[in-house]
């Protein structure tokens, strides 16, 4: 059992995400990893910043924990349990869960030097880099992300980012039925 630390997850905020984390795959070894020790040490990494070799002992491994939280970022868990968490808040708000409206904005930002995924030249903002659409809904609350070269034009890059928002509403309608 690790320390606790700030990042940590409480229990009864584990017992909110745990439903939605996918299931033990049959056959093999049986799971023997605490997936809240898992979700911690994924928020410790995220919160401080440090690197996945630098976890603290008192976490799962870090191979074990890196392999959780690619796995779930490959399938989607990741995607769901924001979209969770945002459906509560705004229902916490006395809001739709089911979204109205939105706002985009994009970014255009300097790239780190090893950078491997594509990089353009914005021209407008005379940086070379990467440009990040977000999309947002009216409690200010992340529908989705869009990242792509700088270079890539404004309306390019919003109609990528409503492609994902218009996903969204495609999942929670067919949830709802």
């Amino acid at each position: 059992m690790s320390k606790d630390y700030p990042s940590n997850l409480t229990r009864d905020q584990y017992e909110l995400l745990s439903d939605l984390l996918p299931e033990a795959k049959p056959g093999g070894r049986p799971r023997s990893v605490d997936l809240w020790e898992v979700l911690n040490a994924i928020l410790y990494v995220l919160v401080e910043g440090v690197r996945w070799r630098a976890l603290p002992a008192d976490f799962p491994a870090w191979p074990t924990v890196y392999t959780y939280f690619r796995n779930w970022r490959l399938d989607g868990t990741w995607v769901t349990i924001h979209d969770h968490l945002r459906e509560w808040v705004r229902m916490a708000q006395q809001r739709h869960r089911q979204l109205s409206e939105g706002v985009i904005d994009s970014q255009s930002v300097k790239s780190a030097a090893c950078v491997h995924e594509s990089v353009g030249y914005d021209a407008g903002k005379k940086i070379k880099g990467r440009k990040r659409f977000v999309s947002v809904d009216t409690l200010g609350l992340v529908l989705r992300v869009f990242v792509t070269a700088a270079s890539t034009p404004e309306c390019e890059g919003g109609k990528q980012v409503l492609a994902r928002v218009k996903a969204i509403g495609a999942s929670m309608h067919a949830t709802s039925q």
